[in-house]
């Protein structure tokens, strides 16, 4: 899941290697915590978070297949 999120921020954003990605694994879900520069939020959350929601919608149909809620926020 952090490799998955990892290279979809880094497709959108213009710095990819400021992108960071942290778990926090749980026992029934996990947390990802992603991390982009400042300039690059925009980008990553999207107008009206639709590309927030987009990968949020990805990660859980993801985390389906081994049965784990994950979880994604954004941290500024």
């Amino acid at each position: 899941m952090k490799e998955l999120i990892k290279y979809i921020a880094q497709a959108l954003v213009d710095d990819p290697k400021q992108v960071n990605v942290e778990e926090i694994q749980g026992s029934h879900s996990s947390v990802l915590e992603l991390k982009v520069a400042k300039e690059d939020l925009g980008k990553v959350i999207g107008k009206m978070g639709k590309t927030a929601q987009a990968m949020r919608l990805i990660l859980s149909a993801a985390s389906a297949k081994t049965k784990k809620r994950a979880v994604l926020e954004i941290i500024e």
